[in-house]
This record gives C-alpha cells, sequence and structure tokens, in this order.
C-alpha cells in the first residue's frame, strides 16, 4: 500500500515555508535549547538561523517538504556536509545577528558535530528534519526521511545524520539507522547519537 504522505523537493520559491516548519519544529530541541536557553529567544532567532541554512542546503544539495508544509528537511549531498572556510567568513555577520552572545555555544555545538562526521565514504548528510507540532505523530517524519533515503540509495551513498533528542534514536533505528557513536558537546553541552544508514 502507497503511503498516502506525499513527500516533493523544495526549492527556494518554497524557502519560506520551510523555514517556518524548521523554526517551530525545533523550538524545544535539546540542542537547540542549549544554544538559546530562553524559549522566546528561539521563537525569534530560529527563523534567522533557518533563513541562512535553508539557501545554503539548497544550493548544495536538496530539500523535501510536503506540499502542506507539514514536514521539511535539508539534505546535503556527498561530498558537502561541511560548510567551506570562505561560506563560514561570509556568514560571520548575519550568525553573529542570529546568535547573539549565544554565539561560541552555537559555533561549539557546530564544531563538534563537524568532528564526529564519518571519515573515508561519500554519503547524504540529513542536516535537519522537522514536524510542525500539530503534524507531530503522524509519520510525517518517517515519510520525509524514506524519500531521502530512497534517493540516496539510488546513487548507491549511505546516509548519515545526528539527533540530541533520545527519543528520536529509535525512530532513526526503525528506518535502518544504526548508531555510529555517541558523545558529549564540551563544556556542559547536549548529548548526541551519529547515526548512518547503509
Amino acid at each position: 500500500m502507497n503511503d498516502p504522505r506525499l513527500i516533493v523537493a523544495g526549492d527556494a520559491q518554497n524557502a519560506p515555508a520551510i523555514v517556518e516548519t524548521l523554526s517551530l519544529a525545533f523550538q524545544d530541541d535539546p540542542a537547540v535549547s542549549w544554544i538559546l536557553p530562553d524559549a522566546n529567544q528561539r521563537r525569534v532567532r530560529l527563523p534567522r538561523m533557518f533563513g541562512i541554512l535553508t539557501p545554503a542546503d539548497l544550493a548544495s544539495g536538496m530539500a523535501l517538504r510536503s506540499p502542506g508544509d507539514e514536514v521539511a528537511s535539508l539534505w546535503r549531498a556527498p561530498g558537502k556536509a561541511h560548510t567551506p572556510t570562505l561560506q563560514m567568513l561570509a556568514l560571520g555577520w548575519p550568525l553573529m545577528r542570529t546568535f547573539g552572545s549565544a554565539l561560541a555555544r552555537a559555533l561549539g555545538v557546530s564544531g563538534a558535530i563537524d568532528g564526529h562526521h564519518p571519515k573515508g565514504i561519500d554519503y547524504w548528510y540529513l542536516h535537519y528534519v522537522g514536524v510542525r507540532p500539530q503534524s507531530q505523530g503522524k509519520g510525517w517524519g518517517g515519510a520525509v526521511v524514506r524519500a531521502g533515503l530512497e534517493r540516496a540509495r539510488s546513487e548507491g551513498k549511505p546516509v548519515f545524520l545526528e539527533t540530541a533528542t533520545p527519543a528520536n534514536v529509535g525512530l532513526y533505528q526503525n528506518l535502518g539507522f544504526r548508531v555510529l557513536s555517541e558523545w558529549d558537546v564540551p563544556r556542559g553541552g547536549p548529548h548526541f547519537w551519529s547515526m548512518l544508514a547503509d
């Protein structure tokens, strides 16, 4: 039986809706909450963060989403998981405006994530996936991840991701991911699971 949850490609025209979906979905994420402990600040700053990330990920990979914007995901293509140094420098002011005094924590999380990516293999990187709160628990997350896995497998590539949400680990395992490692962001940061689907 076909899954009735339709997943389609996102593009620049859909970027505002993708930003909104991910911003709503990540309000209570453990890593984001450690970077920005104040919920009011997360409501203001997450749209800025995803406003930076969405165009960058569209340029270096793909976005997958539902037509009704219940779910959105950002994927980086093989060989493009890391942000090049020059691009990071160009993002200096937008990142400062986004994170303010929390920029050091944000960069600490980003650096720790980069340090735990697999070495010696080509892979698709599931950078972000989020479901709007009112649509959670209805299968949208699994549908969008399966669509991305199908694309990666059609190219013979594995998919890598990390999560700081304990409840997500079993969900991803049910989709074919296995845990590569568990680790903590230094200086009291969140606990992460790095996972790979072959």
